[in-house]
């Protein structure tokens, strides 16, 4: 290992790592957020030819891509011991009750797609704009502005349904859009 990879690595933890943290920890708690932290900068570690040149918003998308990949697991674990029964008492329900902890502290957006959760997370919790967050998305700019449009438009639905007072979402400056 070089010396300039060791420097770049160790700058990027020292920059990102609390941010990546909160980003995986807004999505599945903070007791598993620590986990997709190591394995997004392991990832990075393996892609160091390849340094992006923004940062933040790579790295936000290989934690997304890390949470996409455990939660596949997961399904296919609990799916797993479902066909087993009760041979595992109790792990069905550990991963159940983690999984509705993080749905909980989204209510709002729990009726959204995983792509529309996504792109107005992004913005509304990450502060990213339109160009980092497309980054992120691995999408145009314009694509992006799209998909936000559109989930923004599913989620005052989705609250308008449920009887929700309709107030706008605000974004990552305080702002409300309605």
């Amino acid at each position: 290992m070089g010396s300039d990879d060791r420097e770049w690595l160790e700058g990027m933890w020292n920059a990102h790592a609390d941010l990546v943290f909160a980003y995986a920890a807004r999505r599945l708690g903070p007791e598993r957020a620590e986990d997709v932290v190591a394995d997004t900068f392991v990832v990075a570690w393996r892609n160091r030819t390849r340094r992006p040149q923004r940062e933040l918003p790579w790295l936000y998308g290989v934690a997304r891509r890390v949470i996409r990949d455990r939660y596949r697991s997961e399904v296919r674990w609990e799916r797993l011991l479902q066909r087993v029964g009760p041979a595992v008492p109790g792990a069905v329900d550990s991963v159940a009750s983690s999984a509705s902890a993080a749905v909980a502290a989204n209510r709002a957006l729990a009726a959204l797609n995983e792509t529309d959760r996504e792109t107005l997370l992004l913005v509304s919790w990450e502060g990213l704009g339109t160009r980092e967050a497309s980054a992120t998305m691995g999408i145009t700019p314009a694509a992006f502005r799209m998909r936000l449009a559109r989930a923004r438009r599913r989620l005052t639905a989705h609250m308008h349904a449920s009887g929700l007072e309709q107030t706008g979402a605000p974004d990552h400056k305080g702002r409300r859009h309605s």
